[in-house]
C-alpha cells in the first residue's frame, strides 16, 4: 500500500481527450450528411453547435471547406500540432476546447515525447486537419436546443498508426500509481484496437469520455472516396523523440540494458538413472559405504586374529578377569569411589603429579573438610552474596518492544530506518482488518466475498469503527484524530468501500456489487470509482484471495487503516493512536468477530501496538506451568535423592528438604543473575523469566545428584570431615569441567547479535556459574546438614524432632546401600552387550549414518523465525498471520533512498546525477529508475513488483513546458494552479473557465529557460517546493503534494542541499520468511550494483528489514559460535584432564580422550540439527542459542563417562564395562532424567515459541546427548579410546 496522492479525475477525463467538451441533450436522431463531400481540404464537422447538459460542447455537423487561419491562431496550432500547415478545420473555440481536454493528458506522456507527439497527432487530425473529410463521417446526429449537432462518427484510422501510437505508448510509467500510463489513458489496453473501442465510447451526461460516439474503422467503403488517416507515427525509440529505457525497452540505446535474468540456485546434483540426488548426499553415501565396508573388514580381521591366538591368549585373559573382578567386587562392596581411590592411590604411590594436579587435588581435599567444619559460616556467606545480588531486582524492567528484542545492536537495517525516519517520513502504523469467506465443504474453496450482503455488512462494520471513541488524557480520540489524510480531511482508508465513497447511500445509488466490479476494471479511469480522498484505490490493496487480475474471484477484503506516525516525537501522536489502536482491538474482539461469525464468515484483525501487547500478556500466561514445573522437579529431586532403605527408616533417609533447599538454591541464582544485571539498566525479557529457571534447575540438578551420591559412595566409619572431602575430590574436578563447559557454552551465545537470545545467553550464563558457585558452598553445606540430621536420627523436614532408636536399627538402615535397578541394569546387562564386537560394529554404523544423514538434511533447514512462534497459541494473531499469507496479494512497500553528502544541489543541470536518477526521455538508460523498471520484469528474482513512482520524473514533467495546466505563474511571479483548483476555480463548485483570476497565468518556464529541458539550480531551488504543495487535479495530475510531500529532505534545502529523497515501489507478495530474507537479500544486492555503477549512495528500506537483516549471514554467525564453543571445550576439556589425571609421561592421553569428547560433541551437534530438519525448526539466533548451548550442556553426558574410563584400570573394553558399571546409572537418573523432567514440562507452555525451540529441541538433546554418552561414547572408547595409566 502506497502513500496516497489526489489525481483522482484527471485520470477519468482523459477520456474526455477526443471530445471537446460536452452534454448532449434533445433528442438523439439518426443522421447522415446529405451531400457529404470527402475530399482534400474539406471538413466533415466544423465550429460548435450546442453543448450538453454537463457541459460539453457538441460540433456542427456540416461539412464546409477548410478555412486558413490568422497568423496568431496559426501559430497557436503549431505549438500543439507541428503536423497541421495552412488551412484547417477547427474554430479557435474548437482548438481551445481541444487544448484544454489534451492537457490533462500532458501530465502522463510527456516523459515519453514520441508517444506524446502522437497522442496529439490522432486528436489534432481528428479536430482540425484541412483534410479531415476523407476520414472522418459524420454517422448520426442529435438536435439540441434546435440545432443539430454531432452524435456520432466514424474515424478511418490506418492500423499501420493504431500500432504505432500503442506500440510507443504501451510501457511508458506513470510514477504517481507505480503503474502504466496506458491503465489511464486506455483503461489497460492490451492492443490498439481495445485502447481505441475505449476512447471512442459515447459517455453518458456527467461521466467523463467523449460526447459522441466514435467508431474507429481500419477499412473505407468502396466508392466512398475516402482514405485512412496515416500520419506518420514515431517510434519510442526515435533519436529526436526519443524515450527514456524505463518507458521504451525496446530502444535501440537500451539493447544492451537487457532485464537480467532470474537467478537461479544451482545445486550440484548427479543423476542416477530415474534418480536425481545432490552432490553431497551422493558423496555422503559414498563414504558412508566405505565406512561400513571398513568397519566389516576391521571385525573380520580381528575375528581371525582372536581365532588364531585364542589357545595362547584365553588363559592368562580368563585369569586376570577374574582377578580384575574379585578387586572391583570388593571394591564396590567397600563403597570405595572409584575416582577418588584412584586419585588416592596415586598419592600414596608416589606418582609424580603436575603442580596443578597437585594444586586441585589438595585444594577440594582441603576445602571439603574446611566446608564439613564450618558448613553454617559457608552457609551464611554463600547466601549473603546471592541475595545482595538479588537486590538489583529493584530496578527490573520488562523488554517487550519487537524492535529492541529482535534486531541487533548496530544493525545495517537498523541505521537505515532511523536515516528514513529522520530524514524523510516515519513509515505509517497500520490497523488491519481481514473479513474472508469459509471453505466450502464439498470443494474446498472459499466462494467469492463480493456480494451486497457482505458490503452491506463491511458499511456495518466500518460504521463501528467511526464510532470508536478511545480515552486518552481526558480527552476522547476518533479514528479522524489520528489517521493519515493525503489531502483534505478524508482518511486514506484501504476499503472497497472507497468506489461507494465510504457513504452507504451511495451503495444503492451507485449500482451495488455491480458498481463494485465495474470498479476493480476501471478504478484509475472512472471518476465515480475515485475514493473519498479523490485518488484511485488499486483493488489488490483492498482484496485478497483471488488469481491475476480476477477480483470478483476474491475470497477476502481486506481494510487497511493507515494512522499517522510520530516515531521519538515529543507530542501525543503515538499516544493517542495507541489508545485508539487497543480501542480497536477491543472492538474487534467483542463485536466484529460475533458478527462476522453470526454471518459464516471469518474475521481476523492487528493494530500496529497488538504485537507488543501479545507479548507483555504471554508474561503472565505460563504462571501455572512454572508453578506445576518446579513442583514436579522438586519431587523428582527429593526421590533421586534420597536412599532406598527401609520403609520403618524412610523418615531418616529421605532427603526432601535436601531437595527442597536445591530448588531454592536454583531459584536464588536465577534471582541474583536477574538482580545483577538489571542493577546495571539491562531490561530482561519474557525468555530469561520462563525458561531460564528450568534451564538452571535442569542443570543443576545434575550437579547435587551426583554430589550427594559420591557422599553416600564413601564408607560410613570415615569422619564426616573425610567423606565430604573424599566426595568432592572425587566428583569436583569432573562438576567443575562440566560447569565452565555449559558456561562457556552460553556465554558464546552472547556473542548472537539478536539482542533478546543474547541477553538470554548471559543470564543463563551467570546464573549456571552462579548455581555452580552455590553448589560447591551453600549445597555441600547443607548435606553436611543432612548427614548430621541422619546420623543423629532426625526426622526429614523436621529436624527439631528426634527419633530414638537401636543402634542395630541405625546401622542397618544406614548401611543398607545395596545396588539399585539402573546400576545392576549397567553392570549386568547395558555394559556386557555393549562389549559384543557386532554390537560395536552396528552402533558405529547406526550413529555414523544418522551423523552423516544430518548432515545432509542440515543443508535443507531453513532461516527465519515465524511471527506466529513468537505469539501466545491462543493470540488472535495467530490467524491474522496466517490470514496475511493466504490472502494478500500486494507485498510490503520498497524505497529506495538516496543519500546526498555532497554540498553542491546535485538535481540541477549543473550536475549529472539528474539524468542517473531519472527514466523520462534524456535520462540515462541505466538511470536507477529505468534499473528498478527493468528489475520489476523479473519479479521472481527480484522481488520488486513495479516501476517506482518517483518525484524526480513527475517534477520534471511538471517542469515542463509541455504541461502547460502543471507549473504556471502569476504576472508578479508567484505560484498559479491549476485552472481546475481555487482560486482559479471557485471551490464551491462553480465554473471554471479561462476568464477568471487565473487567466493570464503563464508556464513557468518556455524550451529556452531550459538547458536540454533541465533546470538550473535557482530554478529548482524555487520551483521544488511549488511541486511538493501543488494539489493534484484534472487539469495536472503531476501534483506531488499528495504522493512526495515526505519523499525529499527540505531541511537546509534555502544552502542548496538535497540531503535525502525516496523512490517508492513494492515488493512482489511475501508468504514466507525465506521469502523476506531473499527479498532482503535481492533488494540490498541490486542497491549494491547501483550504487557502484552510479558511484551513489543508495539503499533499499522496507518496515521488515530490520527484522530479517540478522538472516542473511545467520548461517555465518553459526557456525562460527559453534566452532568457538567446540574449540573452548576441547581446550576446557584438555585443561581439565591434564589437571586431575595427567602424570608425567601421559601428555598424549589427555589431548587423545579431549579429542574423543569433542568428536562426540560434534557428532550430538550435528544430528540436532538433522533433528531441525525433520521436525522443521528454523535456523535463527533462538536455535542458535540452542545450539551452542546445547555443546555445554552434552558435556555433561560425555565427560563423566570419560573420566570414570580414564581412572579405570584394564583393557578398553574392560574399563568401558566399569566405567558404566560406576558412573552410568547416575548418568541417566541424575542427567538424562532430571533433564527430561524438567524439559517435559515446557510442553504444557502457551507459548509456541517454548513448544518448538526449547521443549522439541531440548528434548532432542537430551534424548541425542543420552544415545551418545551411554551408548555410542562407550563403544568409542572401547575401541580407541586412550590406554590405560601404570602407576608405579
Amino acid at each position: 500500500m502506497a502513500k496516497r496522492l489526489q489525481y483522482g479525475a484527471l485520470i477519468l477525463l482523459m477520456q474526455g481527450l477526443c471530445a471537446e467538451k460536452t452534454d448532449s441533450g434533445g433528442l438523439s436522431v439518426s443522421y447522415l450528411t446529405s451531400g457529404e463531400r470527402h475530399s482534400e481540404e474539406y471538413c466533415a464537422m466544423y465550429d460548435i453547435c450546442g453543448q450538453r447538459s454537463d457541459g460539453k460542447v457538441l460540433n456542427c455537423p456540416y461539412g464546409s471547406p477548410s478555412v486558413k487561419p490568422d497568423e496568431l491562431f496559426s501559430a497557436k496550432i503549431q505549438s500543439l500540432c507541428p503536423s497541421i500547415s495552412g488551412n484547417v478545420c477547427c474554430t479557435e473555440d474548437q482548438f481551445n476546447t481541444l487544448r484544454a481536454q489534451v492537457q490533462q493528458a500532458i501530465p502522463f506522456l510527456v516523459g515519453c515525447p514520441a508517444c506524446l507527439r502522437n497522442f496529439l497527432n490522432l486528436f489534432c487530425e481528428l479536430s482540425c486537419s484541412p483534410n479531415q473529410s476523407l476520414f472522418i463521417n459524420v454517422t448520426s446526429v442529435s438536435e439540441i436546443n434546435g440545432n443539430l449537432t454531432v452524435d456520432g462518427i466514424d474515424f478511418f484510422v490506418s492500423d499501420a498508426f493504431g500500432e504505432g501510437l500503442y506500440d510507443s505508448c504501451k510501457e511508458v510509467k506513470f510514477g504517481t500509481m507505480n503503474t502504466r500510463a496506458i491503465q489511464f489513458i486506455g483503461a489497460g489496453a492490451t492492443n490498439f484496437k481495445e485502447w481505441f473501442d475505449f476512447i471512442g465510447q459515447k459517455a453518458p451526461p456527467g461521466f467523463p469520455g467523449s460526447p459522441y460516439a466514435i467508431d474507429f474503422k481500419s477499412t473505407v467503403p468502396d466508392l466512398s472516396g475516402m482514405e485512412l488517416m496515416n500520419v506518420s507515427t514515431y517510434s519510442c525509440g526515435d533519436t529526436s523523440l526519443g524515450c527514456s529505457c524505463g518507458d521504451c525497452p525496446s530502444s535501440p540505446q537500451c539493447s544492451n540494458s537487457e532485464p537480467p535474468s532470474p537467478s537461479k540456485k544451482d545445486h550440484c546434483s548427479i543423476t542416477i538413472g530415474p534418480i536425481k540426488v545432490r552432490c553431497i548426499d551422493f558423496a555422503l553415501a559414498i563414504a558412508y559405504i566405505i565406512l561400513v565396508l571398513g568397519l566389516f573388514g576391521w571385525a573380520l580381521f580381528h575375528r581371525q586374529r582372536e581365532r588364531i591366538l585364542a589357545s595362547d591368549r584365553e588363559p592368562l585373559l580368563k585369569s586376570t578377569d577374574e582377578d580384575e573382578a574379585n578387586l572391583s567386587n570388593m571394591q564396590y562392596d567397600e563403597n570405595l569411589g572409584l575416582e577418588g581411590r584412584e586419585v588416592t592411590e596415586q598419592l600414596k604411590n608416589g606418582a609424580q603429579l603436575s603442580f596443578i594436579q597437585g594444586y586441585m587435588s589438595s585444594f577440594y581435599r582441603s576445602y571439603g573438610k574446611w566446608v564439613a567444619r564450618n558448613p553454617t559460616l559457608v552457609l551464611c556467606l554463600s547466601l549473603a552474596v546471592v541475595i545482595v545480588l538479588c537486590f538489583g531486582l529493584i530496578r527490573i524492567e520488562v523488554e517487550t518492544r519487537p524492535e529492541k528484542l529482535w534486531v541487533g545492536h548496530g544493525s545495517k537495517a537498523a541505521e537505515e530506518k532511523q536515516f528514513f525516519d529522520s530524514h524523510l517520513a516515519p513509515f505509517y502504523r497500520i490497523e488491519q482488518l481481514i473479513l474472508a469467506t469459509l471453505p466450502d465443504k464439498t470443494h474446498g474453496k472459499p466462494p467469492s466475498i463480493i456480494s451486497d450482503d457482505n458490503i452491506q455488512l463491511l458499511f456495518e462494520i466500518q460504521e463501528k469503527v467511526d464510532g470508536i471513541r478511545a480515552n486518552y488524557s481526558g480527552s476522547k480520540v476518533s479514528l479522524t484524530d489520528i489517521c493519515l489524510k493525503p489531502l483534505g480531511q478524508d482518511c486514506a482508508t484501504q476499503s472497497v468501500l472507497q468506489y461507494f465513497k465510504m457513504d452507504q447511500e451511495n451503495f444503492d445509488n451507485y449500482g451495488g456489487v455491480t458498481h463494485a466490479e465495474y470498479c476493480f476494471q476501471h478504478y484509475t479511469s472512472s471518476d465515480t470509482c475515485l475514493s473519498a480522498y479523490e485518488a484511485p484505490l488499486d483493488p489488490s490493496t483492498a482484496l485478497g484471495g483471488f488469481s491475476g487480475i480476477n477480483y470478483s474471484e476474491a475470497s477476502a477484503f481486506v481494510v487497511t487503516y493507515p494512522v499517522n506516525n510520530a516515531i521519538d516525537e515529543a507530542g501525543n501522536g503515538n499516544g493517542k493512536a495507541v489508545a485508539w489502536e487497543k480501542a480497536f482491538i477491543k472492538l474487534a474482539k467483542e463485536e466484529l468477530l460475533p458478527l462476522v461469525q453470526s454471518r459464516n464468515l471469518s474475521l481476523s484483525f492487528s493494530s500496529e501496538s497488538s504485537i507488543e501487547e501479545e507479548l507483555k500478556r504471554e508474561s503472565t500466561a505460563d504462571i501455572l506451568t512454572i508453578a506445576v514445573s518446579y513442583l514436579v522437579m522438586f519431587a523428582y529431586i527429593s526421590v533421586t535423592l534420597g536412599d532406598a532403605s527401609r520403609l520403618s527408616t524412610f523418615y531418616i533417609s529421605s532427603k526432601v528438604l535436601l531437595g527442597l533447599s536445591g530448588v531454592v538454591l536454583v531459584m536464588l541464582s536465577v534471582l541474583g543473575s536477574v538482580g545483577f544485571f538489571s542493577a546495571f539498566g539491562v531490561k530482561s525479557t519474557l525468555i530469561i523469566m520462563e525458561v531460564i529457571p528450568f534451564l538452571v534447575l535442569a542443570v543443576g540438578v545434575d550437579n547435587m545428584c551426583i554430589l550427594v551420591h559420591a557422599v553416600k559412595r564413601q564408607p560410613l566409619e570415615l569422619p564426616l570431615e573425610e567423606r565430604i572431602s573424599n566426595a568432592l575430590v572425587e566428583v569436583g574436578p569432573s562438576i567443575t569441567l562440566a560447569s565452565l563447559s555449559e558456561i562457556l557454552a552460553f556465554a558464546v551465545g552472547g556473542f548472537t547479535p539478536m539482542p533478546a537470545c543474547r541477553v538470554f545467553s548471559l543470564f543463563a550464563a551467570l546464573a549456571v556459574l552462579l548455581d555452580f558457585l552455590l553448589q560447591v558452598t551453600a549445597f555441600v553445606s547443607l548435606i553436611v546438614f543432612d548427614c548430621l540430621r541422619a546420623e543423629d536420627n532426625r526426622i526429614d523436614c523436621f529436624p527439631c524432632i528426634k527419633i530414638p532408636s537401636s543402634a542395630e536399627e541405625s546401622d542397618e538402615g544406614m548401611n543398607s546401600r545395596g545396588s539399585g535397578l539402573l546400576t545392576r541394569y549397567m553392570q549386568e546387562i547395558h555394559a556386557p552387550f555393549l562389549g559384543l564386537r557386532g554390537v560395536k560394529v552396528v552402533v558405529v554404523a547406526v550413529f555414523v549414518a544418522f551423523a552423516l544423514a544430518s548432515i545432509a538434511l542440515s543443508t535443507r533447514i531453513d532461516s527465519g523465525l515465524e511471527q506466529q512462534i513468537v505469539l501466545p497459541r491462543d493470540s488472535y494473531l495467530q490467524g491474522y498471520f496466517t490470514n496475511i499469507s493466504e490472502y494478500l496479494r500486494i507485498g510490503p512497500p520498497l524505497y529506495l533512498l538516496l543519500r546526498i553528502t555532497t554540498t553542491a544541489f546535485p538535481l540541477s543541470l549543473e550536475s549529472r546525477d539528474t539524468n542517473k536518477l531519472c527514466s523520462i526521455n534524456r535520462c540515462d538508460s541505466n538511470s536507477l529508475l529505468n534499473e528498478i523498471s527493468r528489475a520489476s520484469l523479473v519479479s521472481e528474482s527480484s522481488y520488486i513488483a513495479k516501476p517506482a513512482a518517483s518525484w524526480l520524473d513527475d517534477f520534471l514533467v511538471w517542469l515542463s513546458p509541455e504541461a502547460f495546466g502543471c507549473c504556471r505563474k502569476f504576472t508578479n511571479g508567484s505560484y498559479c494552479p491549476p485552472d481546475d483548483q481555487p482560486p482559479c476555480c471557485s471551490p464551491d463548485g462553480g465554473s471554471c473557465g479561462l476568464g477568471g483570476v487565473c487567466k493570464d497565468c503563464t508556464t513557468c518556464f518556455r524550451h529556452s529557460d531550459l538547458v536540454n529541458d533541465r533546470p538550473s539550480t535557482e530554478q529548482l531551488r524555487e520551483k521544488l517546493p511549488w511541486f511538493l504543495n501543488a494539489l493534484p487535479s484534472a487539469d495536472c495530475a503531476k501534483g506531488g503534494h499528495g504522493a512526495y510531500a515526505s519523499s525529499v529532505d527540505l531541511n537546509g534545502y534555502e544552502s542548496g542541499v538535497i540531503k535525502a529523497s525516496e523512490f517508492r515501489t513494492y515488493h512482489t507478495p511475501l508468504n514466507g520468511q525465506g521469502d523476506y530474507v531473499n527479498a532482503l537479500r535481492a533488494a540490498r544486492e541490486f542497491s549494491s550494483r547501483i550504487s557502484d555503477s552510479l558511484k551513489m549512495q543508495i539503499f533499499p528500506y522496507s518496515v521488515f528489514y530490520i527484522f530479517f537483516e540478522q538472516y542473511l549471514d545467520i548461517w555465518t554467525i553459526a557456525l562460527t559460535n559453534i566452532a568457538i564453543a567446540l574449540g573452548r571445550c576441547y581446550f576446557y576439556c584438555l585443561s581439565g584432564y591434564h589437571i586431575q589425571y595427567v602424570t608425567l609421561g601421559f601428555s598424549k592421553c589427555s589431548l587423545w580422550i579431549s579429542a574423543i569428547i569433542v568428536l562426540v560433541l560434534v557428532m550430538i551437534v550435528v544430528d540436532l540439527m538433522g533433528v531441525m530438519a525433520i521436525l522443521g525448526i528454523q535456523l535463527n539466533a533462538v536455535s542458535v542459542v540452542n545450539l551452542i548451548m546445547s555443546i555445554g550442556i552434552a558435556v555433561e553426558f560425555c565427560v563423566h563417562i570419560a573420566n570414570a574410563f580414564l581412572v579405570s584400570n584394564g583393557d578398553r573394553d574392560q574399563r568401558m564395562k566399569k566405567a558404566l558399571s560406576t558412573i552410568g546409572a547416575s548418568v541417566f537418573s541424575g542427567i538424562t532424567l532430571t533433564k527430561l523432567v524438567g524439559v517435559i514440562v515446557l510442553f504444557f507452555s502457551r507459548s509456541e515459541l517454548f513448544v518448538v525451540y526449547y521443549f522439541q529441541m531440548y528434548l532432542a538433546l537430551v534424548l541425542v546427548g543420552f544415545l551418545h554418552g551411554l551408548v555410542f561414547l562407550p563403544v568409542v572408547l572401547s575401541l580407541m579410546g586412550p590406554p590405560a595409566r601404570n602407576i608405579a
